[in-house]
C-alpha cells in the first residue's frame, strides 16, 4: 500500500524526486535503469536483513506496485486507446 501518511511520505519524497529527475535525463527513460535502482533497493534490504518474512514481505510489496500501477495507470490509458483506435473485435 504505497498511501502512507505525509509526514512520512517528507523522509523519501525528496530522494525519489533526485531519482526521477536523474532518470529523465535520459530520454526515453531507459527500463534497464529502472530495474537496476528497484532490484538494487530490493537487494540491498534482502542483504541487510535475510529472512523468509522479509522475501515475503519484499515480493508482496513488487506484486502490489505492479498491480497497483496496472490499476490506476494503465488500466485508464488502454481504455482511451480503445475509444481512439476501437477495440479488437470479437
Amino acid at each position: 500500500m504505497p498511501y502512507i501518511e505525509p509526514k512520512d511520505r517528507s523522509r523519501f519524497d525528496p530522494h525519489i524526486d533526485e531519482l526521477v529527475n536523474e532518470l529523465e535525463i535520459t530520454n526515453p527513460i531507459s527500463p534497464g535503469d529502472v530495474n537496476y535502482i528497484v532490484s538494487r533497493l530490493i537487494w540491498k534490504l534482502w542483504m541487510n536483513n535475510r529472512s523468509y518474512t522479509l522475501a515475503n514481505n519484499l515480493i508482496g510489496a513488487l506484486e502490489c506496485i505492479k498491480a497497483e500501477f496496472l490499476r490506476r495507470f494503465l488500466a485508464p490509458y488502454e481504455d482511451v486507446k480503445i475509444q481512439e483506435n476501437g477495440d479488437v473485435k470479437l
